[in-house]
């Protein structure tokens, strides 16, 4: 809720504060210049960025990785166009953050290590069920393996071979 506030409330009165204050010392003309030049170079470095991106995770599927990092990639690239096509200067400078490669990456970064990071506390913490089609037995199994080594599967079942 206090983000939605600052999103739809705030932001738009700091970004009307800043224009007028940007426009009362270099004029109304050079300023809204300023906002069409970012719009612009935002436009070919969106344009720039998504071809790379879009590459690098094509190259990723093709390898038979899951392109994670791309996806949020994508994600950060469509919300920077977003913000560099709404008229201000603290949108633009966002928006650049979202599309300039180095800071995207680090941005990605923090993304998915907080995720991980929310992951690991979910792994954690396990389940325990108990099953009549296991001969009634209680048996506790965790949904996922919270270390990185791996386990052994074993799967049991009877087989017939058939000629």
């Amino acid at each position: 809720m206090r983000v939605l506030f600052i999103l739809f409330v705030v932001l738009p009165i700091l970004e009307m504060w800043l224009l007028i204050e940007v426009g009362s010392l270099v004029g109304s003309l050079p300023t809204i210049a300023m906002v069409v030049f970012t719009a612009v170079v935002g436009a070919a470095l969106l344009k720039q960025q998504g071809v790379d991106t879009l590459t690098r995770a094509q190259q990723r599927l093709n390898s038979g990785q899951v392109p994670a990092t791309e996806i949020l990639e994508g994600l950060l690239l469509a919300v920077g166009g977003a913000l560099l096509l709404t008229p201000g200067f603290i949108t633009d400078t966002l928006g650049f953050v979202c599309l300039v490669g180095p800071l995207r990456q680090w941005l990605v970064g923090l993304l998915l290590k907080r995720g991980i990071m929310q992951a690991n506390s979910f792994q954690t913490t396990g389940f325990q069920s108990t099953s009549a089609e296991h001969g009634g037995a209680d048996r506790a199994e965790s949904s996922v393996n919270p270390s990185p080594r791996r386990e052994t599967v074993i799967i049991e079942g009877d087989f017939k071979k058939e000629e």
